[in-house]
């Protein structure tokens, strides 16, 4: 392991430098893709290869690199973006890249998908990973896409298909609640107990080193997820005792919380919230994956973090 070279794109990303650090720690020597000419990431080295939506020859990038991690791509943001934009970044990139890893000699591609490539449900029974794809939407269409063609490859690959990622540096959704955690309120969330798959990044991280390893079953995608799922109320009080913090729950019926968000307009939005969509990672579990994090303590550090800064 110690002394190979890894390709990574998307290393500017929220996941980016989590995985980069997880590599060099490994003893992996590291190059990261760049779309602009700028500093990299200390103890790595930058090539620059250009934009996505744009063809680029990636022979110089991948000159002496032993493995491929593919984080770059297009962020999944609902509803309104072209569905030949998602197409173009995140399925046709991924596969010249790919193409090209396999003709330069690469011995391992790992792409990081989505669980959207799987489903688009909020709320339903756990996910089995031998389940037929449904995809809902452009973003997952184009991950699925993009696995589908890594399929017809003859090259050692594997997709990773993380649910709700959470760490330092955490956008979207998941930002969200740490906001709420952290407003001194009570909170009227004490329902919403529906299990949900979550995904520390760190979790993540080495989720990448285990892929890029012998023990890891190529050729096939994986559900990446924390062994154990939780709710929209565990994870507050998870993140309040970070606070050091009591929960501050309380436990309005979740049909009148409905209500409030449909007249508000926003039914989506807690259906996301509220709903139950569990994904266990039975996959590289049984293939001897052993996340590093749980699910509570690492929401709590989460926590302390954005308090600390």
């Amino acid at each position: 392991m110690n002394g190979e070279r890894v390709l990574v794109t998307g290393a500017g990303g929220f996941v980016g430098p989590h995985v980069v650090a997880a590599l060099l720690a490994a003893g992996y020597r590291v190059r990261v893709a760049q779309r602009t000419a700028a500093e990299p990431p200390p103890g790595t080295e930058g090539v620059v290869t250009g934009d996505l939506a744009a063809p680029i020859d990636w022979t110089a990038a991948l000159a002496g690199v032993s493995h491929v991690v593919h984080l770059a791509g297009l962020a999944h943001a609902g509803p309104g973006l072209d569905e030949t934009l998602y197409r173009r970044i995140n399925t046709q990139a991924t596969l010249d890249l790919a193409r090209a890893a396999y003709r330069a000699g690469v011995s391992r591609f790992v792409f990081i998908s989505s669980i959207k490539a799987q489903t688009g449900a909020f709320d339903g029974p756990p996910l089995r990973e031998d389940d037929p794809p449904a995809p809902d939407d452009a973003y997952g269409r184009s991950k699925l896409a993009a696995e589908q063609g890594l399929a017809g490859l003859d090259m050692d690959w594997v997709a990773l298909r993380p649910v709700l990622v959470y760490g330092p540096g955490v956008k979207a959704n998941m930002a969200a609640l740490v906001r709420l955690a952290r407003l001194p309120l009570p909170l009227p969330l004490g329902a919403l107990t529906a299990p949900r798959s979550l995904l520390a990044v760190e979790n993540l991280a080495d989720a990448v080193l285990f892929a890029l390893t012998p023990r890891c079953p190529v050729r096939r995608a994986f559900t990446l997820a924390d062994p154990t799922p939780i709710g929209v109320a565990g994870i507050l009080t998870a993140l309040r005792a970070g606070l050091d913090r009591r929960p501050g729950l309380i436990a309005v019926p979740t049909g009148l919380l409905r209500w409030g968000a449909r007249l508000a307009g926003r039914e989506e939005a807690f259906a996301k919230l509220g709903g139950s969509l569990v994904a266990r990672p039975e996959g590289l579990l049984r293939a001897g994956w052993r996340p590093p994090a749980e699910t509570v303590p690492a929401l709590r550090r989460l926590a302390r973090h954005y308090a600390a800064g």
